[in-house]
C-alpha cells in the first residue's frame, strides 16, 4: 500500500486532495476549550468554514454569538467575501490546511482578530513569511503540549490512527507589531503528565 493510500485509508489529511475530497476535519471540543482558557475572544465571532458546527457549538456554549458559514453547506466562499457579518470582531476557525495562509491574509482585511487552528509546521514556510515576520500581526501561538485527539475526516468509519500532528492556535491581531509570544497549552487538565 502506498503512503498516500495508507493515509487515506487511515482517514487523515496527508493523502492527495483528489483522493480525500474536501478537508472537513471536525475540531475536537477540547481544543476549543483550551483556546478559551488561553485567549480572550470578543463576543461576536465568525466561523467561515464551520462544517458540522463542532467548533461553533463550544463557542456558543460559552456565551459567544457566532455567525457560522461554510462553502459546502451554505455555498459561501470565505475567500470571495468582502464584508464580515455585522458585528463580528474575530474569525476563529480550523481552515483547510492548504488554504490557511489565504484565510489569514483575507481575514485580517475583514476583522481585527484572526485565530486559526493549524499544524505547528505551518510556521516554517518561507512562502508564508508575510504573515509571520515582525509587523505581520501575529501576536500569539498557543502550542498544544500534548497531542489532540485524532481528527479524522467527517464521516470516517475506518480505523482511527493515533494522534501524530502537533497543532497550535495561531492568533493574529490587526496592528500588532510586537514580538510574537509562544506558549504551551494542554487540552486535558491532567495532561502535564501525559506522555503523548
Amino acid at each position: 500500500m502506498t503512503t498516500s493510500a495508507r493515509a487515506v485509508t487511515m482517514g487523515n489529511a496527508s493523502g492527495p486532495l483528489k483522493e480525500r475530497g474536501h478537508d472537513l476535519y471536525e475540531t475536537p471540543a477540547v481544543a476549543v476549550e483550551a483556546l478559551l482558557r488561553a485567549e480572550t475572544l470578543p463576543h461576536h465571532i465568525w466561523e467561515p468554514c464551520c462544517g458540522n458546527g463542532a467548533l461553533v457549538d463550544v463557542l456558543r456554549a460559552h456565551g459567544h454569538e457566532v455567525t457560522a458559514t461554510d462553502l459546502l453547506r451554505d455555498r459561501i466562499d470565505f475567500l470571495m467575501e468582502w464584508r464580515a457579518p455585522s458585528g463580528a470582531d474575530a474569525i476563529v476557525s480550523n481552515p483547510p490546511y492548504t488554504l490557511a495562509a489565504q484565510f489569514v491574509r483575507h481575514g485580517l482585511v475583514l476583522v481585527p482578530k484572526v485565530v486559526m487552528l493549524v499544524r505547528l509546521n505551518f510556521y516554517e514556510a518561507q512562502t508564508r513569511a508575510d504573515i509571520f515576520d515582525d509587523g505581520s500581526g501575529l501576536a500569539r501561538i498557543h502550542v498544544f503540549a500534548n497531542r489532540l485527539p485524532r481528527m479524522h475526516r467527517a464521516g470516517w468509519t475506518g480505523p482511527h490512527a493515533s494522534p501524530s500532528m502537533v497543532l497550535a492556535w495561531f492568533v493574529w491581531q490587526r496592528g500588532y507589531a510586537r514580538k510574537t509570544e509562544i506558549d504551551r497549552i494542554w487540552w486535558r487538565r491532567d495532561a502535564e503528565k501525559d506522555t503523548l
